[in-house]
């Protein structure tokens, strides 16, 4: 029974508003196999052992089911995120198509670091892709989150062949990720997906901070600033119509 699947969950957001359309539940997987320099989720990243944070899929869409209303009223739905949704397989794949049975609109926000198999298992039931694109050059993917990009790419090609609506996510980050050469890398690289509906550009923020600091972990963004409302609209500029 997929109702009985289970998986370790972070934390649960019942009003989301930014990660996706409408008033969203957000399920935050517990566990990632990236270290994003910028992440402002660290916690998230160690697989989750503790009984208090695990949940069987069951017990999250009867959980969902008591804002349905509200969610369809404002168009929205279920967002699964983390972490890195791929991480928990199973739990991932049955969550969603237990949403789906179940007349909730799905988005998966994902980094893309998964196999293609998983990754097609899980578009059988997902109504938007969020993926987040660390860098269109290799070399600075890997300086940024510590793997290459390959995945990610190979995952939004396998979105563009089932036509899932993708919404991809870019972090900018003053003198790491907004030279010109590397947003223009970007914006020819996704020139030719027309099923990427529009690209959002996510100002850097340093509110992440103090969870580095409880996991004695060095961060060292430290004494880089938010980008400036000039530099998110040139990288919009340069990214193109689809770039908010």
């Amino acid at each position: 029974m997929t109702d009985n699947v289970s998986g370790h969950i972070h934390s649960i957001d019942t009003g989301g508003m930014v990660d996706g359309p409408g008033v969203r539940y957000v399920v935050f997987f517990q566990g990632c196999n990236m270290r994003c320099v910028f992440c402002h989720n660290p916690d998230t990243w160690e697989p989750g052992q503790r009984e208090s944070n695990t949940m069987t899929v069951q017990e999250i869409v009867a959980d969902i089911k008591k804002y349905q209303s509200y969610m369809r009223f404002t168009g929205g739905g279920i967002t699964i995120t983390g972490g890195e949704p791929f991480l928990q397989p199973q739990f991932l794949v049955a969550l969603l198509r237990a949403c789906k049975d179940a007349g909730i609109h799905t988005v998966l926000d994902t980094a893309g670091h998964a196999s293609l198999s998983t990754a097609e298992a899980a578009f059988a039931h997902t109504d938007l892709l969020l993926l987040s694109i660390k860098a269109a050059q290799p070399q600075k993917h890997k300086e940024i989150c510590g793997v290459s990009g390959e995945k990610t790419r190979d995952l939004l090609a396998l979105a563009h062949k089932k036509n899932i609506p993708t919404w991809v996510r870019y972090v900018l980050v003053p003198g790491l990720t907004d030279s010109p050469e590397e947003l223009r890398a970007l914006a020819d690289y996704l020139a030719p997906f027309d099923n990427v509906q529009k690209i959002e550009v996510l100002p850097f923020h340093k509110m992440g901070e103090h969870k580095w600091e409880s996991l004695a972990t060095p961060y060292t963004l430290a004494k880089t600033p938010p980008p400036t409302p000039q530099q998110v609209q040139v990288a919009k500029e340069i990214l193109g119509p689809k770039a908010v």
